[in-house]
Order: structure tokens, then C-alpha cells, then sequence
């Protein structure tokens, strides 16, 4: 839902940026029709349960703010759980790239839970460098043995690659 909504240049309305005008405003009107986009965007994608309940709200800001209180529960089960997936997350029958695709699955999940600093300083950067290299890492480990000569290779490699280099050289093996 965030990705759309920034697509279409409207995240200001459910994070509290965009403001709603003055009634004297010339742009009231059109606060108004991206407000109810928004709205009905939200309420076309909920569950009907979830619909029932905010099927008579007019801001789009306060139905956000609700919903992240109610459903974006970030917690120790919940982090613990994709921790252990990806830990027994094996290539096993699968082919590099299904393998490769079933890891980024759960990293992508994982991230969206718990968000990464993304300032720019030295200190976010290596901490961002620092969760590539574990990627990496549990990529390689659970490939199965026929790659373990491309595996050594790789981390014999200094720097290490990144893991879509590394993908793409077991890939081609």
C-alpha cells in the first residue's frame, strides 16, 4: 500500500504531511478529492471486517493512524519467527534460483518489519554493509555441496561480492 501510494505521490496524506487546507482555500477542493481517493483506495483493500469499521470515516490520516495501531504489531515472536525460517532455509531440491528467491521472500518480509537506519553516516552505512554481508552468508551456507568450490571462491574474495553477483555466479556454475 505505501509503494502506491508514493507512486501516485500521496503517502503526505496518510503520514500527516499534506494538511487539509482552510475552508477558505482554493485547494480545499482538490485536498478533498485526493483525500477521498485515498480513502476509498484504503477501504477497497481492507478486509470486509475491516471495512465495517471505517466505511463512514472522512480522513484518510486518522484511518491510517488506526489501522497501524491495530495491525503494525512489530514484536520479538513475530522477528524470531522469520529468523527461523531464513536459518532453515536450505536449497535442499531447489534449484540457485528458487532457493535464491524463496531467501529474498523472507528478507524482504523481515525488512519490512524492521526498518534499517538509512541516514547516510559512516555508522548506517557499515550497519547496512554489515547486513548484506549476513545475506551473503546465509545464502552460502545452505547451498548444497556441488557448489562448494564456487562457495570458497567467493569467500576467499576481499571485499566480498554482493549477494546478487554472488547469486548470479552460482547461477552460471
Amino acid at each position: 500500500m505505501l509503494i502506491a501510494l508514493t507512486a501516485k505521490n500521496k503517502l503526505g496524506f496518510i503520514d500527516g504531511t499534506c494538511e487539509k487546507p482552510y475552508t477558505t482555500s482554493p485547494k480545499l477542493h482538490q485536498w478533498e478529492r485526493c483525500n477521498g481517493f485515498v480513502l476509498s483506495w484504503i477501504m477497497n483493500t481492507v478486509s470486509r471486517e475491516i471495512f465495517n469499521g471505517i466505511v463512514y470515516s472522512t480522513d484518510d490520516f486518522s484511518v491510517w493512524k488506526d489501522l497501524r495501531e491495530r495491525f503494525n504489531k512489530v514484536n520479538g515472536s513475530r522477528i524470531f519467527s522469520f529468523h527461523r525460517e531464513i536459518g532453515c532455509c536450505a536449497q535442499g531440491s531447489f534449484t540457485v534460483s528458487a532457493y535464491y528467491s524463496k531467501l529474498r521472500q523472507f528478507w524482504d518480509e523481515y525488512n519490512s518489519l524492521v526498518t534499517l537506519p538509512s541516514c547516510g553516516c559512516p555508522t548506517s552505512r557499515e550497519y547496512v554493509e554489515h547486513n548484506q554481508q549476513q545475506k551473503l552468508l546465509q545464502f552460502l551456507m545452505d547451498l548444497n555441496d556441488s557448489y562448494g568450490a564456487i562457495r570458497s571462491q567467493i569467500l576467499m574474495m576481499s571485499p566480498l561480492p554482493t549477494i546478487g553477483h554472488t547469486f548470479s555466479s552460482c547461477y552460471y556454475h
